[in-house]
């Protein structure tokens, strides 16, 4: 009966979770075959024919393996913003992407449109891993996907060079940080079994003392420190769901996604309540704000409009509030309306926006303000 009930549940788990798409952020060291990974993830999904959605988000990639639909580079110009800001390649990318988080309200309604045709969305970030973990855009864009769609995080690691227990014990510290961080389920991808099986890791996760048999050839302080991280560890192990894959041979993607559902599962039974009484926590709290903000305009604006209301002399004008004259001035027309920061590969009508191009103005306020101060003559 239990294996019944069981049964029953996981059914109704992953109908709930194919209402909304399944956006999958992958992050991972330079070198470690992140975006390899993310071009075998979309090919797998095409070849299954549930194409997903792809978003890159790294600026200074010169090329990309796979097709993107929005991509990070057709709204911000990398080099540019280094030239302008006087910054080095670090500088530029965090930049370029602090850019870019100002407009990704429009990036999550491209997902929004998309959601009944893709049923993931794969999101490819920086090589430069701390750009993204531990900036104020990293949050700004993990928040946004997960408060309104199931998210997992995924950390690609170079199985290859982690065969040293001091290189091993480094991702894991750097793995588990980006967990706490990011509150979310979490996958990690032994990337690269093809050059050698992801075995040993696995065991030393499981067994406390082959990992200290490891350890004990090496003889250095940090391997004195990295005994003590062990026992700390452990209890990220416990819980740690973890892969093998080849992302050039394709092995192992089928183990990957029966992990990647279960830690949806998981998302939708301990993270989507939190993210919900966060957001809700949220709402009340900007409600308040702009109640308080429109008495103001009140107080401020009651004698203006009670001035422009007798020189109208009309029952219409004298109905309207200060609230309403205020959202009565500044429309954009139609063209504005239909102008996008954001770029969707696919070219499809994109979404009204009724918000100034304050991010296209800035950069160029931004170019002139430089001119000037290297001509200052001009």
């Amino acid at each position: 009966m239990a294996a019944a009930a069981a049964s029953e549940e996981l059914p109704a788990a992953a109908a709930a979770a194919s209402a909304a798409p399944v956006c999958v952020l992958v992050l991972g060291m330079a070198g470690s075959g992140k975006t390899t990974f993310v071009q075998r993830l979309a090919a797998h999904l095409h070849g299954q024919r549930c194409p997903p959605y792809v978003i890159n988000l790294d600026p200074a990639v010169r090329g990309l393996p796979f097709p993107a639909n929005i991509d990070i580079r057709d709204t911000v110009k990398y080099k540019e913003v280094m030239k302008q800001y006087g910054l080095g390649p670090n500088g530029g990318i965090v930049t370029s992407l602090n850019l870019f988080a100002t407009r990704f309200d429009q990036v999550m309604k491209f997902i929004e449109k998309r959601q009944n045709a893709s049923k993931y969305v794969i999101i490819d970030t920086p090589g430069q891993i701390e750009v993204f973990t531990w900036s104020a855009s990293g949050t700004i864009i993990t928040e946004a996907l997960a408060s309104s769609f199931p998210s997992v995080v995924v950390y690609v690691m170079d199985t290859s060079r982690s065969t040293n227990p001091i290189t091993f014990m480094s991702n894991m510290l750097y793995a588990c940080s980006i967990l706490y961080k990011t509150k979310l389920p979490f996958i990690v991808v032994m990337n690269k079994t093809d050059i050698i099986d992801h075995s040993f890791a696995v065991e030393w996760m499981q067994d406390f003392e082959t990992f200290q048999d490891a350890l004990n050839q090496e003889t250095s302080y940090v391997s004195n420190l990295t005994r003590s991280m062990s026992l700390v560890l452990d209890e990220f192990y416990s819980s740690l769901k973890v892969v093998g894959v080849s992302a050039v041979l394709g092995t192992g993607l089928d183990d990957f996604f029966v992990q990647l559902s279960k830690a949806v599962d998981e998302y939708e039974r301990e993270y989507r309540p939190e993210y919900e009484r966060l957001r809700k926590t949220l709402e009340k709290a900007q409600n308040k704000e702009k109640r308080e903000q429109l008495e103001h305009l009140w107080k401020d604006m009651g004698s203006v409009c009670m001035q422009g209301n007798t020189l109208a002399g009309s029952d219409d004008a004298s109905a309207m509030s200060p609230s309403e004259l205020i959202l009565t001035r500044g429309t954009l027309d139609e063209e504005e309306e239909r102008e996008s920061d954001t770029d969707d590969i696919d070219h499809e009508v994109t979404e009204e926006s009724h918000e100034e191009p304050a991010f296209r103005n800035f950069m160029q306020e931004t170019r002139v303000k430089y001119q000037r101060r290297s001509n200052p003559n001009e």
